[in-house]
């Protein structure tokens, strides 16, 4: 009997856990707007993961972003690549370190 007074306290205890840090309101709020939905959805737990903010939309300028990352890439490429022509270039000018030394 004990062991059960025991394990009540710790839903208890976990309960107002809970209740305290508002994770209670917050899932009867997104239950509530799932029952007043007039269309529901398919698929229940995509609606309650979106909600709850577990599957947040992408930001409104995550294509932005995406474009920019894309843009710098093929810049990085291409300044690599005159690096590498440059470098080729002053090798026909300069002797490299080691064919100096073995002068």
């Amino acid at each position: 009997m004990a062991h059960y007074r025991a394990s009540e306290s710790k839903r208890e205890q976990f309960r107002r856990y809970l209740e305290k840090s508002g994770v209670l309101d917050t899932i009867t709020s997104v239950l509530v707007a799932l029952y007043e939905e007039t269309d529901k959805p398919n698929n229940a737990l995509d609606f309650i993961k979106l909600h709850l903010g577990g599957a947040d939309p992408e930001p409104a300028d995550a294509e932005a972003l995406r474009m920019e990352l894309t843009d710098l890439q093929q810049k990085c490429n291409l300044l690599m690549e005159e690096n590498k022509e440059l470098r080729n270039r002053l090798m026909q000018y300069e002797p490299s370190p080691d064919n100096g030394a073995a002068e």
